[in-house]
């Protein structure tokens, strides 16, 4: 989310939660399903991260030129979930024990990303079409974060690497990118990375 707004010159305003003013309960008891992020645009409060990513994408125009590409966007946005699901657990649950399996499994779970680039202009372009969309921010995100875990993960794929250098170029996206607030900001709560 917060690329997406800092590369389409959104502004926006951030609250930083504690650990000791959530253990508090009572902005926990707030949230519907008792979880954050939460987020506030007018009088629509949202919460889950991707129904938030989702309103961001239709409000901002970064949904697909159409409702194929939307629809093609969508499946993308899922399978980026699916491995973000597969590398919480790793972080959450089972990082000692499991990071050196996940990491050799981690080319099959890049693989279909490359495919889908490959398809759209030979892997020159964004993900689907040729505007970035949310779910470019979204596995762009992903995509850092695991260079972090295994920094040569992307080494046999060369249309996502190039993509993860093509996006993280963009001018506001890499000042949002090298700013203090991206990159002290923990990539995880307990650490771990």
């Amino acid at each position: 989310m917060r690329m997406l707004l800092a590369d389409q010159g959104q502004s926006w305003k951030e609250e930083v939660v504690t650990m000791e003013t959530w253990m508090k309960g009572s902005l926990k008891a707030s949230c519907l399903y008792g979880q954050l992020p939460k987020f506030q645009d007018g009088d629509l409060t949202l919460y889950q991260s991707n129904a938030i990513l989702r309103h961001l994408g239709r409000s901002l125009g970064l949904y697909g030129k159409d409702h194929q590409e939307a629809a093609l966007l969508d499946v993308v946005n899922d399978g980026v979930e699916d491995l973000r699901c597969k590398y919480a657990l790793l972080i959450y649950t089972n990082y000692e024990a499991g990071k050196e399996e996940y990491v050799k499994a981690l080319p099959g779970y890049l693989k279909p990303f490359e495919t889908l680039l490959s398809q759209n202009e030979g892997g020159q372009a964004f993900i689907v079409g040729n505007q970035i969309s949310f779910a470019d921010y979204n596995l762009l995100d992903l995509l850092l974060i695991h260079q972090v875990l295994a920094p040569n993960c992307l080494d046999s794929f060369p249309l996502l690497s190039a993509y993860v250098a093509r996006l993280s170029a963009r001018p506001k996206l890499k000042a949002f990118l090298s700013s203090p607030e991206h990159v002290n900001r923990p990539i995880n709560g307990n650490g771990k990375q």
